[in-house]
């Protein structure tokens, strides 16, 4: 039995992916889900509004910083339990027995639920991107209907899925391209819009780092807060590592080196995308934001095609479905999903959870119809993938300092650091959840609503109902697999005894 194999039996489960990605492998898919330069496309309407340059370039630093001290506090729980239930599996482990199992229960479908709005999220926004580039192309002929973006964003989940399915080895080895291919978009981005951008919109060092203008109606402090947003859609997924480690190898340190290598450098990337863009788009704030086509950074059409046809080499790579397919495997390895005994199998020819992949699939499918009530109904999906995600890793964090549990460092470890580290990420991530539920602009009219809270509060209450109805009677907590391996190795033994004699 391997070392991680020994960990993870520590842990109560048995080994059954292939332990096929390397250090970097895992870096690669952690890095590759944030799609920096895509992101921040997809974002803008959210950080130019909120104190334009000012928020965009001093904003994302110190939002940065923030989720830096987020990713130290999971990289450190990564590095004690490697295990793919990760967030629902710490959660249960470090709080108080009168409330874990409810807790584990609730972080678990808010986490599988917040995971798969989220490869909605990026898959709707990457179709989006693919007909807004052949609006561009037509010279605006072209406008596509709620229909065809629907039909090209299923036809983008089903492309995932079939990745998402593929091998251990094959997912791993890919990672090495996707990430080739994010930095070279990285710095194709860095040189193009420079060199595209006219003279007349190029901008001072004065004017991209002091220049505060604020279109939100927010006060100016709060404005600038909610500048934090595009960090925080554009650096997340923290526990994708942790989630993928159960097919990692040396995965007490590899999971943590995933995390921070993958959240550091995006921050980094970001900064300096930031930095170009305020540098080469004008002092027009209100008409950028306003831009026709939807995409602010695709504001002429050379322009436009360069970076639409760069910036979503991510999103038709992958897409993310990797992840939450993992989270729904482990939760069902369980016992808490419906239909777990269907969800929790391998494919004989992949080795991978490829039900829980087409569910996922499925799910983030229906999630998408919400496209067809409206622009706030899909906007509510995008903020409930964060904001799903936030609660999840608060939680197990806040438990592991009050839950009265002991705990076991791993390689990976902050020593005193912990706690202030700890106490920073929480108030933060509380702070955020409550940020990320306010509309876009103060009075809001019906259809410029949050509906945010009303998915994430329906998710809880639902997922709290099956709980103490049916739930608390036979729910557990994590199992023991462990114990189940040995018992079929001796009816193995047995059978071919009984085969010799």
């Amino acid at each position: 039995m391997s070392s991680d194999e020994t960990v993870l039996a520590d842990l109560g489960y048995r080994q059954e992916f292939k332990r096929d990605f390397s250090r970097f492998e895992l870096f690669g898919l952690s890095f590759s889900i944030m799609g920096i330069v895509q992101s921040i496309a997809s974002i803008l309407f959210y950080s130019i509004p909120y104190g334009g340059p000012v928020s965009m370039v001093w904003g994302w630093l110190a939002g940065s910083v923030f989720i830096i001290c987020i990713a130290l506090a999971i990289s450190e729980l990564g590095s004690s339990a490697p295990t793919s239930g990760g967030l629902y599996y710490w959660t249960f482990m470090y709080s108080s027995p009168r409330y874990r199992k409810f807790l584990s229960w609730l972080i678990g479908y808010v986490n599988t639920i917040g995971y798969i709005a989220g490869v909605a999220a990026v898959d709707y926004s990457c179709a989006v991107a693919i007909l807004t580039a052949a609006t561009l192309g037509s010279d605006g002929t072209y406008e596509p209907t709620t229909a065809q973006i629907y039909g090209v964003f299923c036809a983008l989940l089903a492309s995932h899925a079939l990745l998402a399915s593929l091998a251990t080895k094959v997912i791993a080895r890919l990672q090495i391209v996707y990430v080739l291919l994010n930095i070279a978009v990285f710095f194709a981005i860095v040189i193009a819009i420079p060199a595209a951008t006219p003279v007349e919109l190029k901008n001072d060092a004065k004017y991209a780092f002091g220049h505060f203008e604020n279109l939100s109606g927010y006060p100016d402090g709060f404005a600038f807060f909610m500048s934090f947003l595009a960090p925080l859609w554009t650096i997340g997924g923290f526990d994708t590592p942790v989630h993928i480690s159960e097919e990692a190898k040396n995965a007490r340190t590899a999971v943590p080196f995933a995390i921070m290598s993958a959240t550091t450098l995006g921050c980094i990337l970001g900064f300096v995308v930031n930095i170009c863009l305020v540098l080469n788009m004008g002092t027009d704030l209100v008409s950028i934001i306003a831009s026709p086509i939807g995409q602010p950074m695709a504001t002429s059409r050379d322009q436009g095609h360069d970076c639409l046809l760069g910036v979503h080499n991510h999103d038709l790579v992958y897409g993310g479905n990797g992840p939450p397919s993992r989270q729904a495997f482990a939760f069902s390895r369980d016992g808490a999903l419906p239909l777990s005994a269907f969800l929790y199998k391998m494919n004989s020819y992949t080795g991978t959870p490829a039900n829980c992949v087409c569910v996922c699939a499925i799910i983030a499918a229906m999630l998408g119809l919400l496209s067809f009530a409206g622009s706030a109904a899909i906007g509510a999906i995008f903020t409930m993938g964060i904001a799903c995600q936030y609660i999840c890793y608060c939680t197990p964090v806040v438990a592991r300092f009050l839950g009265g549990q002991s705990f076991t460092p791993g390689p990976f470890n902050l020593g005193r650091a912990s706690g202030p580290v700890a106490s920073v990420a929480s108030v933060f991530m509380i702070f955020m959840i409550v940020v990320l539920f306010f509309p876009t602009t103060p009075g809001p009219v019906a259809q410029d609503m949050n509906y945010s809270s009303v998915v994430v509060g329906g998710t809880i209450i639902l997922a709290s109902m099956y709980y103490f109805v049916s739930g608390q009677f036979w729910f557990t907590g994590p199992v023991t697999t462990v114990q189940d391996e040995c018992a079929e190795k001796r009816t193995s033994v047995g059978t071919s005894s009984q085969g010799s004699k």
